[in-house]
């Protein structure tokens, strides 16, 4: 079932944007590469939150900190997109001190991924589109270069839509479906609460980082449990970088075969090796926006639905 969505109106030369830390703490100095590309190759003007060299723990402040900082970029007017300079941890414990009046009445974009999977997912639930996409503190990572520039479309408002290589562990098929999803843990995590999404007829992308073996094949089982797996359209499954081991005995499964072994009963299309996630390559998807995702033995296809965007 197709989710009423709010796409905010996209960005244009000179226009305002506000960077914030709204989980775990950054050191300015790595922002300031990423800002500069806003400022100088983006022409964009920025307002800078307090987070940006705050301290608390390790959090980028406390969480009234972090939260006031974040709620006056939400309710500024002027600012046409907020922009996390990093996740790490911190989003689910401001998520429910926000108010988001001010908000509905002036929509901006929110960009992030990682631990922003937590209010990118909380925006869709209210019915507004999102960016899962390149934080500040990446923008000039190496070999990052395509996906700041799809992150870049994304929010300028031109074509988006990527072809990837195929994968062996692929199911072949066409959907068609909001987007939703990012990182594994945190979409887990939003289950029972008030900001758990409704997946039948959407196409799920999920990714993960740090985790152990068995902790992926948990998540996954998590969600297929919830009812959360059987009825996507389709499935994109991105990267899982830095996954660990028991080192004795192993898991004995990648985190791609576990997931294929838990979805192997279903008939959608899947994807595998997608390029979203932690890694440089980390392409820009909207949240909540419908798209077509087409797989076939030959290539992947992502588009989504350019009368959506215009």
């Amino acid at each position: 079932m197709t989710h009423p969505i709010i796409i905010p109106a996209f960005l244009k030369t000179g226009d305002t944007v506000g960077v914030v830390a709204p989980a775990s703490k950054v050191r300015y100095e790595d922002c300031i590469p990423g800002l500069e590309v806003l400022r100088q190759r983006w022409q964009l003007n920025v307002i800078e939150g307090a987070t940006l060299q705050g301290e608390y723990n390790q959090f980028s402040g406390t969480d009234e900190q972090r939260t006031f900082d974040l709620q006056a970029m939400l309710d500024n007017p002027d600012l046409k997109a907020i922009i996390a300079v990093r996740g790490g941890y911190g989003c689910s414990r401001i998520m429910d001190q926000l108010d988001y009046t001010k908000f509905r009445q002036s929509p901006k974009w929110l960009v992030g991924f990682s631990d922003l999977t937590a209010l990118l997912s909380q925006l869709y639930t209210m019915g507004f589109t999102s960016i899962h996409g390149p934080m500040t503190k990446l923008f000039t990572i190496e070999q990052g270069e395509t996906a700041l520039e799809s992150l870049r479309k994304c929010l300028f408002g031109e074509s988006v839509g990527y072809h990837i290589p195929v994968h062996s562990f692929n199911r072949t098929g066409q959907a068609t479906g909001q987007v939703i999803g990012g990182n594994l843990c945190l979409f887990a995590h939003l289950n029972g609460s008030k900001t758990e999404i409704d997946t039948a007829g959407k196409i799920l992308f999920i990714e993960d980082i740090n985790e152990y073996l068995y902790t992926i094949d948990r998540l996954i089982i998590q969600l297929k449990r919830a009812g959360q797996l059987e009825s996507l359209a389709g499935l994109i499954v991105g990267q899982f970088t830095d996954v660990r081991d028991n080192p004795s005995p192993p898991f004995g499964k990648t985190a791609y075969e576990i997931i294929l072994e838990h979805t192997q009963e279903f008939n959608y299309p899947i994807c595998f090796d997608f390029p979203v996630g932690h890694v440089a390559d980390n392409r820009a998807l909207f949240v909540g926006i419908e798209a077509n995702l087409r797989v076939t033995p030959t290539s992947v296809e992502l588009n989504y639905h350019q009368t959506l965007l215009t």
